[in-house]
């Protein structure tokens, strides 16, 4: 049993073999008392804790999880604990959303030689945990289904952009086509309602080319695949941020892409789009104006304001021009100075721990688990060797269990963690319209604001905050315990 009352709990333990590992042996030669909770792991170093070791142990029924390693400064490995903290203290930022208390997770700084401290560090924890009680599994919550309120003021001016400078661009692409492989942009898909992907490779090709607010998909994810190839893009503002990203990740190079770029008034989000239009035989026409899109389908005329029927990401875009362009077209979108919290991340803000841990059960029994998701992001580079699809390490079962489709999204999330540009492609892509993007969004919340307000596709020059570190972090304390 435990020292402290009640029935025992399960506390899991990463410890770094060279101190905190040596704190917990020399409180045991002294003989000082400790909470026998505790299930210790040895690993080699606490920047080897992968922050999804954390997550799998609570969704798998943990009661809480403890990381400890040696303190900054004094790393056996120089600075693998300086990695550790900024991983570390996102996740901690991260957990709520998903509904899991944050006070279930710790890490804390113990050497060889505190056998004293290592003892207050696990008492404290575990008396945390016994005041917390059991904690609340996936499975056992009520499963609850909410929508978000998308009907918000935008940061910028919504509309179809159909007075923008097309016939510019079209021409300033036939000029440059013969230099490169193609140019990814829009065109027309089964009907006038629905755009896709287009690889212009001849002159003819450019006729092709649509601009509006049909333009949902995010022409980055193709860069990669034409690595060292001469290729040119034209992009919206999140979509610019994407191939920054690619950039700042050396995943394509600078000198093989020529942008060209448009001023975006928004996009609709087209999961709420064919909603409201149904099954339809005949898209008979559709009409823009300035501030919306009139979509006529078997005789019935839908009228689609782009106020109220714009993706979540639109309304508090910054960038709706691009942040890194060769060709630039039309007059550049003026964004009003302010913040805005994403629809989606509004809702689960709103919500209790209990009911974002019944949210995500709902919306999780939705799931296919047919990695969309992961197919449309553009910083999804790996998926020939996802982990989702690992045998060796096995990191996830094919159950199909709310449990393993949350744990999937959870390293999704964690693996964009100063990555993810925002674009909603993941959200775009999943077939049953599960929020998923809101996960994404926590943790650039987090890291804007534990890096200065960093944000990801902004500057080809800037290194992502998790892959590197500052000896002092301004924004994460050092977990001193006292």
């Amino acid at each position: 049993m435990s020292v402290l009352e009640g029935k025992e709990l399960r506390i899991v333990g990463f410890l770094c073999n060279w101190c905190s590992y040596g704190g917990a042996d020399t409180a045991g030669v002294a003989r000082a008392t400790q909470p026998t909770d505790l299930r210790i792991i040895r690993v080699p170093c606490s920047g080897r804790v992968d922050p999804l070791f954390v997550v799998r142990a609570l969704l798998n029924g943990a009661d809480g999880v403890l990381v400890s390693g040696c303190h900054p400064r004094d790393c056996h490995y120089s600075s693998g604990n300086f990695y550790a903290r900024r991983r570390l203290e996102i996740l901690k930022q991260f957990l709520p959303v998903l509904g899991i208390d944050d006070r279930r997770f710790e890490y804390t700084w113990v050497s060889a030689a505190e056998g004293q401290r290592w003892q207050h560090v696990v008492t404290t924890f575990t008396e945390r945990l016994h005041n917390l009680g059991p904690a609340p599994q996936l499975e056992d919550a009520a499963p609850l289904l909410k929508v978000a309120d998308m009907v918000l003021t935008a940061l910028r001016p919504l509309g179809t952009g159909q007075n923008t400078a097309l016939d510019e661009l079209k021409a300033a692409i036939v000029k440059k086509l013969p230099e490169l492989e193609c140019v990814i942009g829009w065109q027309q898909g089964r009907d006038a309602a629905h755009h896709v992907p287009l690889f212009i490779r001849t002159p003819d090709d450019v006729n092709k080319l649509t601009w509006g607010p049909f333009n949902v998909n995010n022409p980055a994810v193709y860069l990669p695949t034409f690595k060292g190839k001469k290729v040119g893009i034209v992009v919206k503002g999140c979509d610019a941020r994407s191939v920054v990203e690619l950039l700042q990740e050396h995943l394509i190079n600078r000198e093989d892409v020529t942008i060209f770029s448009l001023p975006c008034e928004g996009t609709l989000d087209m999961a709420r789009v064919d909603q409201t239009l149904g099954r339809y035989t005949n898209l008979d026409k559709v009409e823009y104006d300035e501030a919306g899109v009139t979509i006529t389908a078997d005789g019935t005329a839908h009228r689609f304001c782009m106020a109220d029927f714009a993706q979540g990401k639109c309304y508090g875009c910054s960038t709706p021009s691009a942040v890194l362009a060769d060709e630039r077209f039309g007059t550049p979108v003026q964004v009003t100075p302010g913040e805005i919290t994403p629809p989606e991340l509004a809702l689960l803000d709103a919500m209790s721990l209990e009911e974002r841990l019944s949210f995500w059960h709902g919306q999780m029994e939705r799931c296919l688990r047919c990695y969309a998701c992961r197919n449309a992001c553009p910083l999804c580079v790996c998926r020939d060797y996802c982990v989702s699809d690992s045998r060796d390490p096995h990191w996830m079962t094919q159950e199909d269990t709310p449990r393993e489709k949350l744990f999937f999204q959870a390293i999704h999330a964690l693996h964009l963690a100063g990555r993810c540009t925002g674009c909603g492609e993941c959200q775009r892509a999943c077939p049953v319209g599960i929020p998923i993007l809101a996960l994404r969004q926590q943790i650039a919340r987090a890291v804007g604001q534990l890096f200065h307000g960093y944000a990801a596709g902004m500057n080809p020059e800037e290194v992502p905050p998790l892959l590197g570190y500052e000896v002092v972090e301004e924004n994460i304390q050092e977990r001193d315990w006292k």
